[in-house]
């Protein structure tokens, strides 16, 4: 089996690699990427492309499938809103669905797509938990979550319009460990809290080796279909254990946030923030009963594991 993984200098990819190398059924992996990922391998071979590249269909060729993690999470640039907002979408939405029709002329057989929970939105009349036949609400402002929402909309169509190949959706959840999201590793291991106006609010993750076995699962699945990706058994915001707790709602951090943001791109786009005011629970058994994916790490523990080894992660938080 040859597999192309886009976005392979990235946290997840960082992950998966060496587990996809590790099968005996995979004899090559194409990993493509703006940036050379971390490792080596001699069954690993670097592609030098962005996913918006007019002749990737042309390295499609002989794929059996194709596992999209390539995704803007934070923007890359300092400067008017406007400028780095239209970099995102450009990657994220116009290069995502420039990969699933080159994909589809080339006749690959499969696409696994890491998507996000975050298309669902966090809102307070969100169902808990929810299950994948819920509408994506994006949270406006959110520019992950937005984009996130409109490729899984574009998605709703391109698979009914199409038979050559078969879309598996992996809406997963914020990925945390050493190959995690550093702003997630941080949320989740900072000394300092914040004053939530509901302190029981649930909140759940996803371990990375968790994340990783889900994206093997739907490889061998190969039937295509949506799948929520999470830790079960989600717990209190109040019972992460903090040292100090700032005198700040997630609200009012939002306008530091917003003031701060022109600084620094380390803080994300305004409006993550209110992720942390309404629930967002995903159920996970659509995913244990086809896929036969088996998380290792419940929310506490995944959390605990971070928080032991210090939440570190040495790669930069975007790939393309």
């Amino acid at each position: 089996m040859q597999v192309l993984v886009t976005g392979a200098a990235g946290h997840t990819a960082a992950a998966l690699l060496p587990a996809l190398l590790a099968r005996p059924d995979i004899h090559r992996v194409i990993a493509l990427d703006r940036r050379a990922p971390a490792m080596q391998h001699p069954h690993l071979h670097y592609l030098p492309l962005d996913i918006c590249d007019p002749q990737l269909v042309e390295h499609l060729s002989g794929v059996d499938c194709v596992i999209h993690l390539a995704f803007i999470v934070l923007s890359p640039r300092l400067g008017p809103q406007r400028r780095w907002r239209e970099e995102m979408r450009r990657i994220n939405l116009d290069g995502s669905q420039h990969l699933f029709r080159a994909a589809a002329n080339a006749g690959v057989p499969q696409v696994i797509y890491s998507s996000s929970v975050a298309a669902y939105g966090a809102w307070p009349d969100n169902p808990v938990p929810i299950a994948e036949s819920q509408p994506c609400r994006p949270v406006p402002g959110f520019a992950y979550s937005e984009d996130k929402a409109a490729l899984e909309q574009w998605l709703d169509v391109f698979t009914t319009s199409q038979k050559k190949t078969v879309v598996s959706r992996l809406r997963l959840h914020a990925i945390i460990g050493s190959h995690g999201q550093a702003l997630v590793n941080e949320i989740a291991t900072s000394p300092y809290g914040l004053r939530l106006l509901n302190p029981d609010l649930p909140i759940q993750c996803l371990h990375q080796d968790d994340a990783v076995t889900a994206l093997l699962a739907a490889l061998s699945y190969g039937q295509g279909g949506i799948f929520n990706i999470a830790a079960p058994d989600p717990i209190p915001w109040s019972s992460i254990p903090r040292r100090w707790q700032l005198p700040l709602s997630p609200r009012q951090l939002h306008r530091v946030h917003t003031w701060l943001r022109p600084f620094s791109t380390g803080l994300g786009d305004p409006g993550w923030l209110q992720v942390l005011e309404n629930p967002l629970i995903v159920d996970i058994t659509h995913a244990q009963k086809a896929l036969g994916w088996r998380p290792r790490y419940d929310v506490r523990r995944s959390v605990a594991q971070v928080r032991d080894t210090g939440g570190q992660s040495p790669i930069r938080p975007w790939s393309g």
